[in-house]
């Protein structure tokens, strides 16, 4: 049972770790030197973001089984689960205990972000906005599915247009592209692969000058072919807190565009809705 309440309790707080990120985050050694000592590239700028931002799946949906796991300093989860996603409309993980009892649900949509915590029959249901970093950063359901789809993105906008991609920044390192873009206290990078058809890293990072700075690394790799294009299986995403890091892993298995399954969770009146600084408190205090 120790093991569901801190999955639980993770869960809950999976968007709201931006609230209280304060350091950085590790970043790959190898990546990292591509991401800060890169050379400008040869070849037109353009040639890349028109490839990986034309990159896009001949399906509406994306689904598949996962394998989810949380790591926090000696605490480690392990859980398989459910990924569900529609494009432009919903991204849902379902996770579950013992592999046959669902023990957590997050889900984000356009509007708001809602976080299932079945074994106690609470959640939190809120918009964007009344999560602080999220909004300060830009962070919306468009930046949320890009990273969850392996797209590139723009925060605040729903799609790139010429004068977007005219924004970025490409350097060359070896056999990789990194696409930058800087805006205020943000930085957005993207590792490629050389041909630009793989997002291999995406990364974020906000500069605070008073508390340190707040960065999200999410990685790809093991791409497969699916509905004409290629998609990553494996899917790590790190972060800090101030005293506290966090790994998250996500491994994809049997990819399938299923598309007979609602879109939109129904709330039981047995659930009882929590606060935001109530879940604080209680990821906190792991």
């Amino acid at each position: 049972m120790k093991a569901i309440q801190l999955l639980t309790a993770l869960t809950l707080a999976l968007p709201l770790m931006f609230n209280s990120c304060r350091t950085s985050s590790k970043i790959d050694s190898q990546q990292l030197s591509a991401l800060s000592n890169g050379e400008t590239a040869e070849n037109d700028l353009r040639s890349y973001t028109d490839k990986i931002a034309q990159k896009h799946l001949n399906s509406e949906f994306i689904t598949s089984k996962i394998k989810f796991s949380v790591v926090m300093g000696n605490q480690n989860v392990s859980l398989t689960g459910n990924l569900k996603m529609r494009k432009n409309d919903v991204i849902r993980l379902q996770l579950m205990a013992f592999g046959f009892v669902e023990a957590a649900r997050i889900e984000f949509t356009k509007e708001y972000v809602l976080i299932m915590d079945r074994i106690n029959k609470q959640y939190l249901k809120v918009p964007y906005s009344h999560l602080d970093f999220l909004r300060t950063s830009g962070i919306n359901f468009n930046t949320l599915q890009a990273l969850f789809w392996n797209e590139l993105f723009m925060p605040g906008r729903t799609a790139l247009d010429n004068e977007a991609l005219s924004s970025f920044n490409a350097v060359k390192e070896s056999d990789n592209v990194i696409l930058k873009y800087d805006k205020d206290k943000l930085s957005y990078k993207w590792l490629l692969n050389e041909t630009g058809e793989e997002i291999k890293m995406s990364n974020i990072l906000y500069r605070d000058l008073i508390h340190g700075n707040s960065q999200l690394n999410w990685d790809y790799s093991e791409f497969q072919p699916f509905s004409g294009s290629k998609f990553p299986t494996r899917h790590q995403i790190r972060l800090n807190l101030p005293n506290k890091e966090i790994s998250i892993k996500m491994t994809l298995n049997y990819l399938d565009n299923e598309t007979e399954w609602e879109p939109r969770t129904t709330i039981s009146g047995r659930y009882k809705e929590v606060k935001v600084d109530d879940i604080l408190r209680r990821f906190m205090a792991l």
